[in-house]
């Protein structure tokens, strides 16, 4: 062990032996303590895990589940905080300037990383100031009506709201959400002029199509699977390339002669722009790892959720591609959210 300057000079004052062999050792452990505080693996302390929602809704549902078995893995707590807000944009804008020391970690969606940055003329952040760790999940997108109305199928659906231009109107949990820009992009692809009504949630937004003050909407599986399997609305087609396993009969836009059409919600988890890349690795393989996890995986299929993890890399790419078509699709319909 090198001996330090303060030790030095202790001894070249000529301290007794005894002294100066207590100063050495004392000196000595408070460099070996430094080294190890300063040294210690990652995680060594609790890691907050933002979710921009409400408490009880698909992506807490998410985030608490993956939070749970990542902590265990890692023998660390990691807790959610919701903080909920402006199509979750204060959450994001939060997660945006923590510190990037790996504990803070951001549930991300369509909205935060894709869409809000062609919809608002101002956004207090940029989805630029987050590290991509990994994609966690997709959230398959289902169009349903209220049961009185006369469709029956998507074909008749279809067919029927081509034939009345504007007279038609859906739900969505939010503008700038998926499901707004799933059918967005359904109006832009079939030419369908139906007008939008936004709520503050999927929950608000689904009850009023069961009562019939809106006739349609586009849910995701998670949040409106139990009132499909009530009766409560009908299920008319998936937005999904292929057919989902919860509803096996349900055909594909695909299917109903919209080519080259897939829209579905989804999360993936980031972490503020600069964290230690071998503290993003870290996590990816833990992300990896937890959804790998039948049980977990099990849990998440049951409540409507398909995992999909992914590396770093692999995410990045995918977001790149959603910007290049939904930033065209947002420009070319002159949408926005302000």
């Amino acid at each position: 062990m090198e001996i330090t300057t303060r030790a030095k000079s202790l001894i070249n004052k000529k301290l007794s032996p005894v002294l100066m062999a207590f100063t050495l050792i004392f000196t000595g452990l408070g460099v070996s303590t430094a080294v190890v505080a300063n040294d210690a693996p990652y995680p060594n302390k609790p890691i907050k895990w933002i979710v921009a929602f409400p408490a009880g809704g698909a992506a807490d549902f998410l985030g608490r589940q993956m939070a749970a078995q990542m902590g265990r893995q890692m023998d660390q707590s990691i807790i959610v905080e919701n903080r909920p807000g402006a199509a979750g944009i204060i959450g994001t804008e939060y997660a945006a300037k923590s510190p990037a020391d790996g504990y803070t970690l951001l549930t991300g969606d369509n909205g935060a990383m894709v869409f809000h940055s062609a919809m608002y003329k101002k956004l207090p952040y940029s989805p630029s100031d987050f590290d991509p760790v990994g994609f966690m999940a997709k959230f398959p997108l289902i169009l349903v009506v209220n049961p009185e109305t006369p469709f029956k199928t998507g074909a008749e659906w279809l067919a029927a709201v081509k034939q009345n231009p504007g007279k038609y109107s859906y739900a969505s949990p939010g503008t700038g959400s998926p499901h707004h820009m799933g059918m967005e992009l359904l109006k832009d692809r079939a030419k369908l002029a139906i007008v939008h009504i936004p709520y503050r949630g999927t929950a608000p937004a689904i009850q009023d199509v069961i009562s019939g003050q809106v006739p349609m909407m586009i849910v995701d599986t998670a949040g409106g699977m139990a009132q499909i399997k009530a009766g409560k609305v009908r299920p008319l087609a998936v937005l999904s390339h292929k057919r989902i396993a919860s509803l096996p009969n349900l055909p594909t836009f695909e299917e109903l002669g919209i080519k080259d059409f897939e829209v579905t919600g989804w999360q993936a988890l980031f972490v503020p722009k600069g964290t230690p890349t071998p503290i993003i690795k870290k996590l990816s393989a833990e992300l990896i790892t937890a959804m790998n996890n039948p049980e977990l995986k099990a849990r998440l299929q049951e409540f409507g959720v398909e995992p999909a993890p992914s590396d770093p890399e692999t995410l990045a790419k995918f977001i790149d591609s959603e910007n290049k078509i939904w930033h065209k699709l947002i420009i070319d319909r002159k949408l926005s959210a302000e």
